[in-house]
């Protein structure tokens, strides 16, 4: 937060429009800007690295293109593409030998070919359960690439925030010396006391430390946002946008009528259908599997070949799956218990996010409209009535540090809201979400 910035360099930084303005030398000349003129647009910081202007789209497609979290959740869709091709695998015959008696001429040799048949349908079960996991896969990617666009964009506005506090401390500074060299010309003159010129220096100062944090707000902005896809805030030129355009706001009802079809809940049901098919596939565990043999016998001393044919099948005494269908069944129920619980959240950070945009985009209406135009309208009368001799210059400043603290509470206030927008998209599914991570 800003603490003190010199009185002349508000009126400056009052009027942000899309295009930048030499900065006045006196403090009469600011004060032509129109007060009226509230709007937020993100101007480019004389600052910033050169480059081309990275727009929301923009970084957006950065994200979807370049996130290793993304990445790596379509390796994992591509790994459980491979659970599905195995689970359709039927199971490998077994060729066996024998051979009896040490003795060549009374040896007897036996070739045996096993070939294993599953019952109880459990390759089916297996595709199912596999094909499941393939779905919970996709529907983990959808969440994570709703939670990181989200991201991305409460970073992005983040950044142009940061920006737009930089571009007021930069004019500030400009300003700050000016005023500093008028006010010493006044006391030269005799017609200010020593003291204004201290407390100009001292503003001065403060415009500097204001900068100098606003530096480091950008600075760390960039990073957010840029490492977002795995980058630097190097990477980052410069940002355009539009700070002021307020997100609109839906009905809550109408926001909860679409929890049910949000990735989150999607992804929590599908993996309550996963569950079920792994308690399926151990349920079919329990039927045994019969086996047939075909093979031939070669009995030397008798000098004759014999047919062999043979079936097996265990007999389930002891081992009938018992403990890992026990614990298949009660993860199915930890699925459903899961999935609600994941309603139950989601439908109260809907609810804070829905309260917190409400919040936020009251905040910057009545700090547009009333809060805004009052201070500055409180400055430029303490600004005035000190060039006339009938305010101290003390007046001024706390002027000016009312209005410098409304700006930064406006700049605040739009972040929030659009920070707010974000969780809604990402707990709802972010547009562009769809898009395919290369």
């Amino acid at each position: 937060m800003y603490k003190l910035v010199l009185p002349i360099a508000i009126a400056a930084a009052w009027p942000c429009h899309t295009q930048a303005r030499t900065a006045p030398a006196t403090a009469s000349a600011v004060m032509k800007a129109d007060p009226a003129d509230t709007t937020l647009l993100t101007k480019i910081d004389a600052a910033s690295p050169s480059g081309s202007p990275l727009l929301l789209a923009g970084a957006l497609a950065r994200v979807l293109q370049a996130n290793p979290e993304l990445r790596a959740g379509t390796l994992e869709i591509d790994a459980q593409a491979g659970a599905v091709m195995q689970a359709g695998a039927a199971p490998n015959p077994e060729l066996a030998t024998l051979v009896e008696d040490a003795r060549e001429p009374t040896r007897t040799t036996t070739m045996q070919l096993n070939v294993p048949i599953e019952l109880g349908g459990k390759r089916t079960a297996r595709i199912n359960a596999a094909q499941l996991g393939q779905d919970a896969a996709n529907a983990e990617l959808a969440v994570k690439r709703n939670a990181v666009l989200a991201s991305a964009r409460a970073a992005f506005y983040d950044l142009l925030a940061a920006q737009q506090r930089q571009h007021i401390a930069n004019e500030a500074l400009a300003l700050a010396d000016g005023a500093l060299a008028a006010a010493a010309k006044r006391v030269l003159a005799g017609k200010n006391s020593p003291v204004d010129e201290t407390r100009a220096r001292i503003a001065a100062s403060g415009v500097k430390v204001d900068l100098a944090q606003a530096g480091g707000e950008l600075a760390g902005a960039r990073h957010r946002l840029a490492a977002l896809w795995g980058g630097t805030g190097r990477d980052i030129g410069r940002v355009e946008g539009r700070l002021d355009q307020l997100p609109a706001q839906a009905p809550l009802s109408r926001l909860m009528d679409q929890l049910n079809a949000a990735p989150a809940v999607r992804l929590a049901q599908i993996e309550l259908a996963r569950r079920q098919a792994l308690s399926q596939v151990e349920r079919t565990s329990r039927v045994p599997d019969l086996t047939v043999s075909i093979g031939a016998k070669r009995d030397r001393q008798a000098g004759r070949n014999q047919a062999l044919f043979g079936l097996a099948i265990p007999l389930p005494l002891f081992d009938r799956n018992q403990g890992k269908l026990h614990e298949a069944l009660q993860r199915s129920e930890k699925a459903r218990v899961e999935l609600d619980g994941a309603r139950a959240r989601l439908t109260g950070e809907l609810a804070q996010a829905h309260e917190a945009l409400a919040v936020a985009r009251e905040q910057a209406r009545l700090l547009n409209e009333d809060i805004l135009p009052g201070a500055h309208s409180a400055y430029e009368a303490a600004r005035t009535g000190f060039e006339y001799g009938k305010f101290n210059f003390i007046d001024v400043i706390d002027a000016q540090r009312t209005l410098l603290q409304a700006r930064t509470q406006h700049l605040r206030a739009l972040a929030d809201a659009h920070r707010a927008a974000a969780d809604i998209d990402s707990i709802l599914g972010a547009p562009g979400a769809a898009q395919t991570v290369e």
